[in-house]
């Protein structure tokens, strides 16, 4: 008997070691890396580092198949309620009179999400099916909350490479899109100085704003509802002046929370056996692929507005019209500034940059609609 005991004792001191295997390891070290990036890099620290380590739970047995972390990823992730709440707080971090003083931007915001509807095609092209897709081509948003929440309808075999990418390219926007930008524009185009002649929006306009695009983006695209209206609905904390104590909560603490276990649960579903394979390569690269497409596109209509207004406007804020923001917008004005320091463009920038975080929302939700009636 006590031999037997002293068995079962081996048998569950190394239960652990003889489950794992080399392609957990892979997934621990790619872990290991996602928050190297975090820490040393400081690419979206916030989110990469909690799937990075989510990641490393997930291949020790502590995956979304059971446990906390599968409360965690029922609660907030298939409920959609972890996107919404960073919605919420993205929304009360966000100033829309750049583009409600520029309402021409809304064109850009429009252009900068080509690499979607790009990406889906190729996505078809290369055996997809339709649903998949659609999740894949929802990268093209550059909006890791957008992205899993149509995703996780969608395709939620999917979520976790969808969301690797997502937000991984978010945060490499800094490398990625300063060369397109240089490639694709002359220097006499980035050297364009734009006239900025903010005219005053009144508090009651930017109260009435968020309700007037929830109720109309909610009619035109249902689907799109939820995410709008957690949008619109930071937003209008922000500027009714009446709710400070919310407001500073939805841009804190909710967000805060909410991005630590959404990042959890989506590193959590990184098992080696479902990450692991050439799908997950085609996606990273697909992800890659959509978002050259909206940087490009964001351009080229950029150039074409600059050949309409006589060379009134820097093309290179069409770079901007997706939804990573501010970044985008900074981003945009800085390499202005890098041909001419005293090109100042960056309230043009973050015009088109707000325009395209509400049109990552639409392009989404009709993406959504139109996936879902066919599927």
């Amino acid at each position: 008997m006590a031999y037997l005991d002293f068995s079962f004792l081996i048998r569950e001191i190394t239960k652990g070691f003889t489950a794992f295997n080399w392609g957990d390891a892979v997934m621990i070290l790619l872990g290991v890396v996602l928050i190297y990036l975090a820490v040393a890099k400081d690419y979206e620290p916030v989110l990469l580092l909690p799937i990075g380590f989510g990641c490393i739970m997930a291949n020790i047995g502590m995956s979304t198949d059971a446990g906390f972390m599968k409360v965690i990823y029922d609660a907030g992730i298939a409920t959609e309620l972890f996107p919404l709440l960073i919605f919420v707080g993205v929304g009360a971090m966000i100033d829309f009179s750049p583009l409600l003083t520029q309402p021409k931007m809304v064109l850009l915001g429009a252009a900068g999400q080509f690499g979607i509807y790009g990406t889906l095609l190729l996505a078809l092209l290369l055996g997809f099916p339709l649903n998949q897709a659609a999740s894949i081509g929802v990268i093209g948003a550059i909006d890791g909350p957008t992205a899993i929440f149509v995703s996780a309808r969608l395709a939620p075999e999917l979520l976790a490479p969808i969301a690797v990418a997502a937000y991984s390219y978010m945060s490499l926007i800094p490398i990625i899109q300063p060369p397109i930008m240089k490639a694709f524009t002359t220097r006499k185009e980035r050297l364009i100085r734009m006239e900025y002649a903010p005219r005053p929006v009144s508090r009651l306009t930017l109260v009435i704003f968020p309700i007037f695009v929830t109720v109309v983006v909610s009619l035109v695209a249902p689907d799109a509802a939820p995410l709008i209206a957690s949008l619109m609905l930071g937003n209008l904390l922000r500027e009714s002046l009446v709710v400070d104590r919310l407001s500073k909560s939805a841009q804190n603490e909710i967000i805060n929370v909410a991005t630590l276990f959404l990042g959890l649960a989506i590193g959590a579903t990184m098992k080696a056996e479902s990450f692991l394979n050439l799908q997950t390569l085609m996606i990273l690269g697909l992800g890659l692929i959509a978002f050259i497409l909206d940087t490009i596109a964001g351009l080229l209509f950029g150039k074409l507005m600059a050949v309409l207004s006589r060379g009134k406007i820097n093309p290179l804020i069409g770079a901007s019209g997706i939804s990573a923001f501010p970044m985008a917008g900074r981003l945009a004005a800085k390499v202005a500034q890098d041909e001419d320091f005293e090109n100042f463009i960056l309230m043009h920038a973050m015009g088109a940059n707000t325009a395209g975080q509400l049109g990552s929302v639409i392009a989404g939700g009709l993406l959504l609609a139109l996936v879902s009636g066919i599927v």
